[in-house]
């Protein structure tokens, strides 16, 4: 069974930078593509951006592109979201997500079958 922990939100201010990381377990994990995703009150959940099982490929939403950035690191099965010059537009709650496909990188939440927590990201102006 796959779990995955998120950690490092928090409180920042406008143009700011933070890093997720999530924690993934479990049999196969390597082989996964791991996605974040972002859900801001009364908003539909939104995919952020993908890294496939290998590292090698990232995806984004527009909205961040230039800003974010994923990584993982497949020896500690630790997948990141570098998060710069963060806006108050993206407060949100983030979830990481995997998806067994493990390549393309999936863009729609139903395409991810394991999720986690989530974390709070807020960001005052």
């Amino acid at each position: 069974q796959v779990k995955l922990v998120e950690s490092g939100g928090g409180l920042v201010q406008a143009g700011d930078s933070l890093r997720l990381s999530c924690a993934a377990s479990g049999r196969g994990i390597s082989s996964y593509a791991l996605g974040w995703f972002r859900q801001a009150p009364g908003k539909e959940r939104e995919f952020v951006g993908g890294v496939s099982w290998s590292g090698m490929n990232a995806d984004y939403a527009d909205a961040v592109k230039g800003r974010f950035t994923c990584s993982r690191d497949n020896e500690k099965n630790t997948v990141y979201l570098q998060m710069n010059n963060l806006t108050p537009e993206d407060t949100a709650v983030y979830y990481c997500a995997a998806d067994s496909a493990g390549w393309p990188i999936a863009t729609k939440s139903h395409e991810y079958e394991n999720w986690g927590q989530g974390t709070q990201v807020t960001v005052s102006s």
